[in-house]
């Protein structure tokens, strides 16, 4: 046997053991069923549609008080919603090294 061949083994049964831990520690991990996933479906939710409508807010306050010829609420609203979605991303991406913290 070639120690190429017993490093790729011995690569192998880590890897093997790494998927097998993880699954029985997601088989031992209490979630909160149902509960835990509209919760976290109301995050991602909220945390888009805050910015959203701040920004939508802004842009309409801006647009009474100093009108130009660009549109300044579709100009907020647009900001809002794209830092709405970064955070909601950055949060969940959080959220998922927390639940697999040992996921390469």
């Amino acid at each position: 046997m070639k120690p190429a061949d017993k490093d790729d083994k011995n690569l192998f049964s880590k890897k093997i053991a790494q998927q097998e831990k993880r699954k029985l520690d997601a088989l031992n991990e209490k979630d909160g069923g149902i509960w835990f996933g509209l919760g976290i479906f109301g995050m991602v939710g909220w945390s888009v549609a805050v910015p959203t409508l701040m920004g939508l807010g802004l842009g309409i306050w801006l647009d009474k008080k100093y009108p130009v010829s660009i549109s300044w609420t579709l100009t907020f609203l647009m900001f809002g919603l794209i830092a709405g979605c970064l955070m909601a991303w950055h949060w969940i991406t959080e959220e998922e090294d927390n639940i697999h913290p040992d996921k390469d």
